[in-house]
């Protein structure tokens, strides 16, 4: 199967990200490698990229279509950042871009399971070798579980409901499919709450979250990423719903404002320095030109941060 994926923010995010043609950067999403190939139109020959998906498909894509010597390929989370720029860059990168959407063939190839659109078995694993998988969450969480990541991970009102019927739905036998988890979702949802879009589509980011631990990789990205950045090096992270984008934006206004000292202390006394200058108060968003022909860009939201020297923070408060 092709790997044909229309990459968000494309030119917005390679531009903000490349800070020296001669650097270092991580794609930490290679997906259909969009974002990947124009960063390296970017860098010199010096350059380097150093590309990570924990999806085999992204990663053998990416070495098929590009074959440049200048990226080096890596299977891994992405929460696992700091490990790899260990292995390759030991000195540090220049600039690290995350895109946290899930790739369109994912969604697209019904064996994958990520879509209410189409019938295949319950999967939704982004590393398919993981035996951790959407149908373990159907047929073995609890209610109470279940009604968690429901409400938590998929902002879904009625996740009791839902979770409800799924739990009674399994005394008949497992659930397998994602036919069959959509006709025991969508009767849950009322008439007048089904305008809003599929029925499902809360439902189905949430297992999804829950299966690929999306959010808690978020928070370790941020975390540990920023370390590994030069001075001057820049962190680029897409979201796609309002979850990401606000672990995002609190991440990097922790790094800005890591002081924990009480407001009323004249001082800062806990010694902890800003690591990063936001460079994006509000987030840059995808045109109207970009949504009309893409129209799964149109909930993305890029956040920019830089890396500042050390000796930046100040103890006045």
């Amino acid at each position: 199967m092709e790997y044909r994926h229309a990459t968000v923010l494309l030119h917005e995010a390679v531009e903000q990200l490349v800070t020296d043609p001669d650097g270092v950067y991580v794609d930490c999403t290679l997906g259909g490698a969009g974002h990947t190939a124009l960063l390296l139109s970017f860098l010199s020959e010096k350059g380097r990229v150093i590309g990570i998906d924990r999806d085999e498909a992204a990663v053998l894509n990416a070495e098929r279509t590009l074959n440049d010597s200048r990226l080096i390929l890596c299977r891994s989370n992405f929460s696992e950042i700091d490990r790899i720029v260990r292995e390759f860059s030991p000195g540090g990168v220049n600039g690290i871009l995350a895109d946290l959407g899930v790739s369109s063939p994912q969604l697209d190839d019904p064996e994958r399971g990520f879509s209410y659109s189409s019938d295949a078995r319950l999967d939704m694993r982004m590393d398919r070798s993981q035996p951790f998988s959407a149908y373990d969450v159907v047929n073995t969480y609890s209610k109470d579980d279940l009604t968690r990541i429901l409400r938590d991970y998929g902002e879904e009102r009625f996740a009791s409901r839902i979770a409800e019927r799924i739990v009674r739905a399994r005394e008949n036998g497992p659930v397998e499919t994602t036919a069959q988890l959509t006709s025991i979702v969508a009767p849950a949802i009322p008439k007048q709450d089904k305008k809003e879009g599929h029925p499902c589509k809360r439902t189905f980011q949430a297992i999804r979250i829950e299966v690929n631990s999306e959010l808690s990789s978020i928070s370790e990205l941020v975390e540990k990423g920023i370390p590994c950045l030069k001075t001057g090096g820049r962190m680029v992270i897409i979201s796609f719903h309002s979850l990401e984008d606000r672990i995002v934006k609190n991440a990097f206004h922790t790094a800005e404002n890591p002081c924990i000292c009480p407001k009323d202390f004249p001082v800062c006394v806990c010694g902890r320095k800003p690591l990063v200058r936001v460079l994006t108060k509000k987030p840059i968003l995808p045109s109207a030109e970009e949504i009309s022909s893409n129209n799964r860009s149109h909930s993305a939201k890029m956040r920019v941060c830089e890396k500042i020297p050390e000796e930046t923070g100040k103890e006045d408060r």
